[in-house]
């Protein structure tokens, strides 16, 4: 609607200052000609609007015009309001790590306070009726992590430098980096920054200290926040698999065997051909791609409900595996309880 279009104008125009037409155009997916009669409407409404032409002109708003027309629909208050639930902000890691919880609170008052009353009664329901639990299942309890100091110091547009210990060594090492920001990613905090000109993720909790630099930070040229973590974000999940594993699953564990290796699944299981005394549709064939033939180990969990097909190397290993298992359990090595 263009009402809707308007405010939205208005909003944006109040919060960036100057904004170019085109940008404006693209954030509202209309033309950049829709703009200009958006803002003609704006300017007979009464509302101090005026466009500067050059290189850095654009779409503003006269100094110090304000509006306190909030323009949220009932939908996007109960949207907003969800974040009023339970443990919902502690799942974005903003009251633990960035010391935001008392702010996100009071600001949603202010915008409860701000709300036209019919909205507020939907509002008030959706931060009662939605609760968001950030634990995972049978997960323990994370540590807290403090990244106001990272914060801070992103904020600064200032070098940082880190002692930071990798994963699977005891001792720290020493970094310079150039950060972009910090990203919460399933409730784990990272500094995405550069390293020599090469992005990089550090988990915040592994940073031993960060001490900001005397110098300015140093950022690649049109480089992003959201466009460096997309990248990294990326390579992350697309990691060479240099072996694949063909499995058979029973289907009563189909689900969770999907879900707990849904990273490695190179597709959807399909029935197999049944084995003599099998029902057709009892067992599937999927095929998982894998670092190393030792991550089949990890299959072991599911017992006979999971058989590994191929590599041959891999059905050797995890026979090896099960015949210490039987030699541990089913021994003489070991005294069990003794029979009164």
């Amino acid at each position: 609607m263009k009402a809707d279009r308007l405010l939205a104008v208005l909003l944006l125009l109040q919060t960036r200052g100057t904004v170019p037409a085109s940008e404006l155009a693209e954030r509202l997916d209309v033309s950049v000609r829709t703009v200009y009669r958006d803002i003609e409407a704006l300017s007979a409404a009464g509302v101090p609007v005026y466009a500067e032409r050059g290189r850095y002109g654009g779409i503003a708003l006269l100094p110090g015009y304000r509006t306190d027309v909030t323009g949220l629909t009932a939908d996007e208050a109960r949207a907003l309001f969800v974040f009023t639930a339970d443990d919902a902000h502690a799942a974005l890691g903003l009251d633990a790590a960035l010391g935001l919880d008392a702010a996100l609170g009071s600001a949603l008052r202010k915008v409860m306070a701000a709300l036209p009353a019919p909205h507020r009664p939907a509002a008030e329901q959706t931060s009662r009726r939605v609760l968001v639990d950030p634990a995972r299942w049978m997960s323990g309890p994370r540590a807290a992590v403090d990244v106001a100091e990272l914060h801070d110091a992103v904020l600064a547009d200032v070098r940082l430098r880190l002692r930071y210990r990798h994963g699977g060594q005891d001792e720290p090492r020493e970094y310079t980096v150039d950060p972009y920001g910090l990203v919460v990613k399933a409730g784990v905090w990272y500094l995405v920054a550069d390293l020599d000109g090469d992005p990089r993720l550090f988990r915040a909790d592994r940073i031993h200290t960060a001490e900001p630099a005397d110098d300015p930070v140093r950022r690649r040229a049109g480089a992003e926040l959201a466009d460096v973590w997309e990248a990294l974000r990326a390579g992350v999940e697309r990691r060479p698999s240099a072996v694949r594993l063909r499995v058979r699953v029973h289907r009563p564990r189909l689900e969770l065997f999907r879900r707990l290796n849904a990273g490695a699944l190179t597709g959807e299981p399909r029935p197999d051909e049944p084995r003599p005394g099998e029902r057709p549709g009892e067992w599937l064939l999927a095929e998982l791609a894998v670092s190393e033939v030792a991550w089949a180990r990890s299959l072991l969990a599911f017992g006979p409900t999971v058989e590994v097909l191929d590599p041959p190397e891999a059905r050797t290993l995890l026979a090896e595996v099960a015949a210490e298992v039987v030699g541990l359990y089913g021994g003489d090595g070991a005294a069990g309880p003794q029979n009164p």
